[in-house]
């Protein structure tokens, strides 16, 4: 088995790991409160990654520069986690999943704006594209149009400013301590909101939904670690779309939600947009 196939196969495992623990916490949402559940998953998140972190010697302090692009990295993950998992509780999973799959886009268009990186007609075309994919899973202004909807989209440029800044990151910095401290500063956030409101105390069934949320959390984000190191970007990349086929399985099974035909279109816009830019940018990176 090549290291592509292997990383292919890594990356679809760790979009399922991210499905699976994004439908665990939704599945919390009428038992816990949504910055409780937050909070609770991070702690079991945050000791893991400490473990980690300190097993393969990355609690090490990184120079003033680093740690100044970590906290801006941390605050966009905190903005990115509360919007996010805001939509998560309030719409259909596919539907949240697939506006965040519009990332590679925005990414694009970002590199583009912040990081002085060439874009050209046909990438620039994707773009545009896929947003208009986007725009008919949101519709705004249509029946049924949510404020939802804009807290995924909120979330996603939450997610590229964290991406934009990692970037920045130097090469030098543990991927495990940025890891661990972003976990932590995402369970402090979790726990301060949380003080707004009235704390629930756990069933037995919340404890295990927290348990393998946070379970499918660490597995998602080791396996896409594994997966850059294994396989080359421009191969292994257009598998995060199997996140999709995820969320439309146990959107269907566990919660009963399937998506309109319209919201399908957008779906398969998004798809065919994001695959065509991550194919481009690897194909400008081997020239």
């Amino acid at each position: 088995m090549s290291d592509n196939t292997r990383g292919a196969i890594l990356m679809v495992a760790s979009m399922a790991a991210f499905v699976v623990s994004d439908s665990f916490m939704k599945a919390l949402a009428d038992e816990l409160p949504l910055f409780q559940a937050i909070f609770l998953r991070g702690l079991g998140v945050s000791v893991v990654f400490l473990a980690l972190a300190w097993r393969f010697g990355a609690l090490r302090l990184p120079a003033v520069p680093d740690r100044r692009l970590i906290g801006w990295r941390v605050l966009a993950e905190c903005a990115a986690a509360g919007f996010f998992m805001t939509a998560l509780f309030n719409m259909p999973l596919a539907n949240a999943t697939a506006i965040l799959q519009s990332l590679p886009l925005a990414m694009t268009a970002a590199g583009a704006v912040f990081l002085g990186e060439k874009v050209g007609i046909r990438r620039s075309s994707a773009v545009a594209i896929g947003f208009f994919g986007v725009l008919l899973i949101v519709r705004p202004g249509a029946e049924g149009f949510t404020v939802y909807s804009l807290s995924a989209l909120a979330a996603v440029v939450a997610v590229t400013l964290r991406d934009v800044v990692t970037r920045k990151l130097s090469a030098g910095v543990p991927s495990l301590l940025v890891a661990f401290v972003t976990a932590v500063g995402v369970t402090v956030f979790g726990g301060l909101a949380s003080v707004a409101f009235d704390w629930v105390t756990p069933s037995p069934r919340a404890v295990a939904m927290l348990a393998g949320t946070s379970a499918a959390l660490i597995l998602g984000y080791l396996f896409s670690v594994q997966t850059m190191r294994l396989g080359e970007v421009s191969v292994v990349s257009p598998f995060r779309y199997t996140s999709l086929v995820w969320a439309l399985l146990l959107g269907y099974l566990v919660f009963g939600d399937w998506p309109d035909g319209l919201t399908l279109v957008g779906v398969a816009i998004i798809v065919a947009a994001g695959s065509f830019t991550l194919w481009r940018t690897g194909r400008k990176a081997q020239t």
